[in-house]
């Protein structure tokens, strides 16, 4: 067992026993271990000065950058706790976020009344770059979510800043290893890539992180840095698979040794295209929410014999259960309860928001069932699900199809108001595949009809962001009340 470590020591540590090797590449700049603790000292005495103390918030609205990792380091050196948040998020959004989380610092956008620091901003040179005290947050992050409700609310992790055995064992189960190369092409505002690559620089493995997504320069991210793991949401994967081939057959990928992909149902197209081209030992699959109760995890060889699946708990416990709250047998869908390890010891605190609760058992919206082995598939969330005529229709199994046309980019399925049957399946879809026809004709092959979206509306814009996330809520909200030319 290794001795537990604040992540100020663990940076510190870092800086001494691997001074030169790369810690962080961004775009054309590159940090070693020893660059890094030393921005993050400088930085950390720069927020001092601003007035963040030990448990204080401070909000980071940068981009994908240097500058947003050497805050988050300069926060936990300060024993503060990182609060990551979009860097297009609008100003009614930020001043309710900043609010609720009464930041003493925000990092990247303007705000009215509190300190603020412009984006990209680098320490002054004539700070010291020493160390610093040490210092632990009792939560070491705490990213926001709007949820189904729109209203924000922070999610602060239940384990302080401290690298531990438990927190190590997860850097190892995600590739994260001293030594590695991890390409991370998601947002750090999302609480996966966030995680990932926070535990990828205390593991002292090299983090790739890029500007934004695109599809083919993270393939070449793979290649060029020799990278033994990666990131990836379905989304990601969708569009880097429809790369013409002989783009993809250009990088070489076979250095990957673990790619895990997360945040969003995978489609078994796309799954079982990707376990042909990387192999079952490297795909990697996991479900959990932010607030961390219980994660699923599945290899590649177990997805084969059960397709479909997002593993079983490898931490806590799952029960699926009906509305009444009793728990239903193998190959019953309901809602998915989530239960810690030790319900004594929270995983993670709402600011803003209340737990649905029962006893010992959380549910965060999710649908879905068990089979007989233990393994939890998905059916979506239960505030997006569509109810048409008694059935239940999943927006996410509809949306998987429609993706698997050519030339769809992404897709979003919602249910809109129908004056003959209540409601009817409504798509919106990127890019125009043709003709609805021609749309229909490729989804009756892949769907029952009454799943078959009635009506459709042809954008030009992704409708899910690089972390694969969509708020199907807000599009049916602007449709109701702008309804689209269809």
């Amino acid at each position: 067992m290794a001795e537990p470590l604040s992540f100020a020591a663990r940076f510190a540590e870092l800086a001494r026993t691997r001074p030169d090797a790369p810690a962080l590449t961004v775009g054309e700049v590159t940090v070693s271990c020893a660059e890094l603790d030393r921005l993050g000292n400088a930085m950390a005495r720069h927020l001092g000065s601003l007035g963040v103390q030990t448990e204080d918030f401070v909000t980071i609205g940068e981009p994908n950058s240097l500058a947003f990792i050497v805050a988050a380091v300069a926060a936990w050196k300060l024993g503060a706790i990182p609060q990551p948040v979009s860097h297009r998020l609008p100003a009614v959004e930020l001043d309710a976020i900043v609010e609720l989380a009464a930041s003493a610092v925000v990092v990247g956008l303007p705000t009215p009344d509190r300190p603020w620091i412009p984006r990209g901003f680098v320490p002054p040179s004539d700070l010291d770059v020493g160390p610093l005290p040490d210092a632990i947050a009792s939560a070491w992050k705490a990213p926001t979510s709007g949820g189904s409700t729109g209203r924000p609310k922070l999610i602060l992790a239940g384990e302080p800043s401290v690298y531990d055995d438990s927190l190590r064992a997860v850097a190892t189960m995600i590739g994260a290893t001293e030594g590695g190369a991890m390409v991370m092409p998601g947002p750090l505002y999302h609480n996966g890539p966030f995680l990932w690559s926070s535990l990828d620089l205390l593991a002292g493995c090299h983090l790739i992180l890029l500007e934004r997504f695109d599809a083919e320069a993270t393939l070449a991210a793979v290649a060029l840095h020799r990278a033994t793991s990666i990131y990836l949401v379905p989304t990601m994967m969708q569009r880097i698979w429809k790369l013409p081939q002989y783009v993809r057959d250009q990088y070489d990928l076979s250095t990957l040794k673990t790619a895990f992909h997360l945040g969003e149902p995978c489609p078994r197209w796309l799954k079982e295209a990707w376990l042909d081209w990387l192999g079952p030992d490297v795909l990697w699959e996991l479900y959990a929410g932010t607030e961390s109760q219980a994660r699923t995890v599945i290899s590649g060889h177990d997805w084969l014999t059960h397709p479909g699946s997002v593993g079983r708990a490898v931490k806590g416990s799952i029960s699926i259960r009906d509305e009444a709250g009793d728990a239903v047998g193998p190959g019953v869908i309901g809602d998915v309860w989530m239960r810690p390890p030790d319900p004594m010891r929270p995983t993670y605190r709402y600011i803003g928001a209340e737990a649905v609760r029962m006893g010992e058992w959380e549910c965060l919206g999710d649908v879905g069932w068990m089979d007989e082995d233990g393994y939890l598939y998905l059916a979506d969330r239960r505030t997006d699900m569509i109810v048409i005529g008694g059935a239940n229709i999943y927006p996410a199994e509809v949306e998987a199809a429609i993706n698997a046309h050519p030339a769809v980019g992404s897709s979003a399925v919602i249910g809109l108001p129908d004056d003959q049957r209540g409601t009817r399946v409504h798509a919106i879809v990127q890019a125009d595949p043709g003709s609805v026809d021609e749309l229909v004709a490729f989804l009756s092959q892949r769907l029952v009809a009454y799943k078959i979206p009635r009506s459709f509306e042809f954008v030009d814009v992704a409708l899910r962001d690089d972390a694969g996330k969509v708020r199907r809520s807000a599009l049916r909200s602007e449709r109701l009340t702008s309804p689209p030319s269809l």
